[in-house]
């Protein structure tokens, strides 16, 4: 039972566990402000321009409400602001994950380059006294 509970908190504590958790906790509450930013500021502006409607209210009722049962309704308004939100989200996830490729791509560039340096510094340049002095050689051993 030890070492289960070992597994798990190596588990647990894992780098990418951490990252993760804190990604969902900043990406919950991201969220949240782009639902503000598609409900407070964008939709009202384009239900003005389109004739004062609140994308929030529109709706396709079903079956009014009759005394105490609610009315059954479709919100396609609703669907409409979640659709925006979900665009918006997505585009900067694309932003942020570029960026972060396009750093990765320059960095293991800079490593090649650096690696290449390196092994062009290994490599003794060969002169022509180097090779006259092989090619002596091999004519001294040929005799």
């Amino acid at each position: 039972m030890a070492k289960f509970v070992d597994e798990f908190k190596q588990f647990i504590m894992r780098g990418n566990m951490i990252d993760m958790a804190v990604g969902i906790v900043v990406g919950g509450a991201f969220k949240g402000i782009i639902d503000s930013l598609v409900k407070d500021i964008i939709m009202p502006p384009i239900g003005m321009l389109i004739g004062g409607v609140d994308f929030s209210a529109l709706k396709a009722v079903l079956k009014p409400a009759e005394g105490e049962i609610a009315e059954v309704a479709i919100n396609y308004g609703m669907f409409i602001n979640t659709i925006i939100s979900f665009l918006i989200i997505a585009f900067v996830i694309f932003v942020v994950v570029k960026g972060i490729n396009t750093m990765r791509e320059k960095a293991e560039a800079k490593k090649k380059a650096a690696e290449a340096t390196v092994e062009a510094a290994a490599v003794p340049e060969i002169t022509e006294k180097d090779i006259l002095t092989e090619i002596l050689a091999e004519l001294k051993k040929a005799k």
